[in-house]
């Protein structure tokens, strides 16, 4: 039986929420501290999750929602330039893909979090911890503090608990890619249920039907300037719009993408990252959860799911174990090799998005027949098909 019986969660994002909700269903009462002012529903843009994700939702009984608000994409293809679209080898029997709106999927899993009970506070940013051997105190920029017998830092890549846990933690790796959603307004007579993977003459793009009609696409922009959000925000949607024309002008149908889409329906991401791995995921009565500790590349398609996944069972091992080091522990070896693997196999893919021009020929050629040769269920059936039995009891000697 845990002696934990309160937590304070820092950060509303993904997995904060989804903490927070897995462990008020574990009877452990958690608050969740949120920097913004107010609800961030607008934030961000479209994210997948893959059925993973969707099974680990089950457990906090959101997965439902969820597919209430998705897309669902049963087909995936790839192209290279002007080529046409070939379809890629897809897992039989698992559930499809959902893409979603980020702000969307904030605002179901912030509802269902306070469904269970759960408490948020917002203008929360945390600045310190006091951390002794009868609780944790955080402290915030407003002067405020909470206290709690565990903090959980779901804070994402620049997070604050991360420094608190180690000083010298490492921080998120740029991608070399900058990040922009948007759709446009044109029939390309495509299957609903397909996404299209395409590597365009000078940048990769993603691109699905949405049921309401027209197309929505993301970009991936190599640019060898960093960006935050604010910066990236800070420029015109319109010059972003141009550059995007020039990069895609040429590519089928990138081009007419990138020229049908209007600076309202531009979304603006700003720099990609990827978290190298992190030494220490805990200390004390601290611990880090979601993109604060593992935040693979947007190629894995994964990001989410894991952290959905992690969260979940961070809660498993808070409610079963008898402290929160022994908890910590067991946490970070049921989860730190299943991360880590697959941020390793994003990093491989997101090396094919910045091309030379030789070796983008080469892939054209190259990539086709690799899929071709592929065992999918040998290298994606071990990802996707995971699921955690919430009822089953966690020991503190994990396997």
């Amino acid at each position: 039986m845990s002696n934990v019986r309160t937590a304070v969660v820092i950060g509303g994002g993904i997995a904060g929420p989804v903490v927070a909700t897995a462990l008020a269903k574990a009877g452990i009462e958690a608050t969740v501290h949120e920097a913004y002012p107010a609800d961030s529903d607008g934030i961000g843009g479209a994210l997948a999750l893959a059925p993973n994700g969707l099974a680990a939702l089950g457990v906090i009984d959101a997965d439902d929602a969820v597919r209430a608000i998705a897309v669902p994409i049963r087909r995936t293809a790839m192209t290279f330039g002007r080529g046409e679209p070939r379809a890629l080898p897809g897992l039989r029997d698992v559930a499809p893909l959902q893409v979603v709106e980020r702000g969307d999927l904030h605002r179901v899993l912030r509802q269902r979090a306070l469904a269970a009970g759960v408490r948020f506070a917002y203008g929360k940013r945390l600045v310190g911890a006091d951390d002794g051997p009868g609780g944790v105190t955080a402290r915030f920029a407003d002067g405020s503090s909470a206290g709690a017998d565990v903090l959980i830092g779901a804070d994402g890549v620049r997070s604050t608990v991360r420094t608190l846990i180690d000083p010298d933690a490492p921080g998120p790796d740029y991608t070399g890619l900058l990040g922009f959603g948007g759709h446009a307004d044109v029939d390309l007579d495509l299957e609903p249920g397909t996404m299209t993977f395409a590597y365009g003459s000078r940048a990769y793009y993603l691109y699905w039907p949405q049921p309401g009609g027209g197309i929505a696409w993301g970009a991936n922009l190599p640019s060898r300037t960093y960006m935050t959000l604010s910066e990236a925000r800070a420029i015109p949607a319109e010059k972003w719009l141009r550059t995007l024309r020039e990069t895609y002008a040429g590519d089928v149908p990138g081009g007419r993408l990138a020229e049908r889409t209007v600076p309202e329906t531009l979304q603006v991401v700003g720099a990609l990252h990827i978290m190298p791995p992190v030494p220490h995921w805990h200390r004390g009565r601290m611990v880090l959860v979601g993109d604060a500790v593992h935040a693979p590349s947007n190629s894995t398609g994964q990001g989410a799911s894991l952290a959905i996944e992690s969260a979940i069972e961070l809660a498993r091992c808070l409610r079963d174990l008898p402290d929160p080091s022994s908890a910590f522990a067991a946490y970070e070896r049921l989860r730190r090799t299943r991360v880590e693997k697959i941020a390793a196999r994003g990093r491989k893919v997101n090396s094919t998005k910045t091309p030379g021009p030789v070796a983008r020929r080469a892939m054209s050629v190259l990539m086709p027949l690799a899929f071709k040769a592929m065992n999918i269920e040998k290298s994606m059936g071990w990802e996707q098909r995971h699921t955690i039995d919430w009822d089953a009891p966690v020991a503190e000697t994990v396997g």
